[in-house]
């Protein structure tokens, strides 16, 4: 399984619930959190289509190293799932629906493979952006935390909006935790 690259065109970024610009550089972002068919088979996992999770923070930022990348700033993921709109869900304003995104309600339980949702995905093509997994960023949050991003399987439609941010610990270990990978172009 190949990694794709699409690219998000930079902007000020009107970050979190009070709308504080923040540049943001223009970067490639691979269209899926990452999957199992995107590592080496030292990285079984559930199988290639399913997100990589159960990873710590140092885990994912050495995964994304060797893939070429960086995990993304929290303002940059704002960006990329908000856009300059501010859509309020990475695929707009619609209302969520189990279409979308893979969240608590949606029936599934579970992760799922990172294209189920093709409804869900931004203007730009990224999938799974809400919802699936949380995807760990390169921002910290207090006594050791990390911010996380985009809420996952087990998560209530609120917390897949592309303004809530949640941190966890930085060696938290967690099936609803992945990452996306970020590059300069």
């Amino acid at each position: 399984m190949n990694l794709e690259w699409i690219e998000v065109t930079g902007g000020v970024c009107a970050f979190g619930d009070d709308a504080r610009p923040i540049q943001v550089a223009t970067l490639l972002w691979t269209r899926t959190p990452i999957a199992y068919g995107h590592l080496p088979s030292e990285h079984p996992g559930l199988g290639p289509r399913f997100p990589v999770a159960e990873i710590s923070h140092a885990e994912a930022t050495e995964i994304a190293s060797r893939l070429g990348g960086r995990l993304p700033r929290s303002a940059e993921w704002e960006w990329m799932a908000a856009g300059a709109d501010r859509r309020r869900w990475p695929w707009g304003n619609a209302p969520w629906q189990a279409a979308f995104a893979n969240l608590r309600d949606s029936g599934h339980g579970t992760v799922t493979t990172v294209d189920t949702h093709p409804d869900g995905a931004t203007p730009e093509g990224l999938l799974d952006v809400a919802g699936n997994v949380w995807e760990w960023t390169a921002s910290t949050a207090m006594s050791d935390g990390v911010i996380i991003r985009g809420g996952s399987y087990a998560a209530p439609p609120l917390y897949a909006q592309c303004t809530f941010l949640n941190a966890a610990p930085a060696e938290l270990r967690s099936r609803g935790i992945g990452l996306r990978v970020v590059r300069e172009p």
